[in-house]
């Protein structure tokens, strides 16, 4: 049984084709995350943190999401990230620092809200632990999170105590 040959633009024409099937069928498998974006999202101070974004959080692949100065990594997502939110004011929520940056830790179940502490605008994170470390979070995310300038630290109970005394 014989083939006829196609012509060489009828194959290329074929080939781009099948090419743009593949590619097309690949991005159906992660679709674009949809994320609220923050009230201050369009701050011009996201948009430095926005571009150092890391493209990988432990082994979860970023992703693209459907709002400004938002982000997400992982199938189906583990980490969210809106820069913009409200900044925390002096708070007894746990406050950690990872690499340089101040994070207020809220401990929900199962979703923990990590926030950065001291940076204006803000920067929450939302983060299953039992899914991904928070301390692989915090650590890859530092980076970027410092784009952001600093204009205060946490206070933990051992600064309190070497406070003056009152007269």
């Amino acid at each position: 049984m014989h083939h006829p040959q196609l012509p060489l633009s009828a194959r290329a024409a074929r080939t781009a084709a099948v090419g743009a099937i593949a590619a097309l069928s690949l991005t159906a498998c992660s679709p674009t995350v949809d994320v609220t974006a923050a009230k201050d999202a369009a701050n011009p101070a996201c948009a430095p943190m926005m571009v150092a974004l890391p493209d990988a959080i432990g082994d979860s692949k970023l992703r693209k999401t459907n709002s400004q100065a938002t982000a997400a990594w992982g199938d189906p997502s583990l980490v969210i990230l809106r820069c913009g939110v409200n900044v925390p004011g002096p708070t007894t929520d746990r406050c950690v620092t990872v690499n340089g940056i101040d994070w207020v830790i809220k401990e929900g179940d199962p979703v923990w809200t990590l926030t950065t502490y001291g940076r204006e605008p803000a920067t929450e994170v939302l983060m299953d632990p039992d899914k991904i470390s928070s301390a692989t979070v915090l650590a890859d995310l530092a980076a970027a999170a410092g784009k952001v300038p600093s204009s205060r630290n946490c206070v933990g109970q051992e600064d309190l105590q070497n406070l003056p005394k009152s007269q």
